[in-house]
């Protein structure tokens, strides 16, 4: 299979960077059968920012608000899903850096059996330029 990108949408949210807090966000969102595609967490000044990338934004979203989460704007990002190998991410990092896109952040995995993953952001303005280049759905 060659790589399959597409654009997604992301929410993110700050939170108290403690044990549990992640866990304790995502449970309302498990419990309401939302799938998610990715989700990531990084420490954020003193506190730590969750990106949610959903595969259905609007079950998301209606989730999120019986939880009270307290989500930012949405935004776009681009989901990736290929076949792994030698070089894939630096091919495809290749590609933007070509048409001079500067990527805001990326997380890339082996997914096991052959495929690996990867979510990366570009700046808003970048975000058709990309698709394009990207080749994106």
């Amino acid at each position: 299979m060659a790589e399959r990108i597409r654009k997604v949408d992301y929410f993110a949210m700050g939170v108290a960077n403690r044990t549990g807090e992640a866990a304790k966000i995502l449970a309302p969102i498990a419990a309401a059968g939302v799938n998610l595609l990715a989700f990531t967490g990084f420490p954020s000044g003193g506190r730590a920012q969750i990106d949610f990338i959903p595969e259905n934004a609007a079950q998301f979203q209606a989730a999120a608000k019986r939880a009270k989460l307290r989500l930012k704007k949405k935004k776009t990002g681009f989901l990736v899903q290929g076949d792994d190998r030698a070089g894939a991410v630096a091919r495809l990092l290749g590609r933007l850096a070509k048409a001079k896109i500067n990527i805001t952040a990326i997380d890339a995995v082996s997914a096991g059996k052959g495929r690996y993953g990867a979510i990366l952001w570009v700046k808003p303005k970048d975000v058709r330029k990309a698709a394009k280049v990207l080749k994106a759905r």
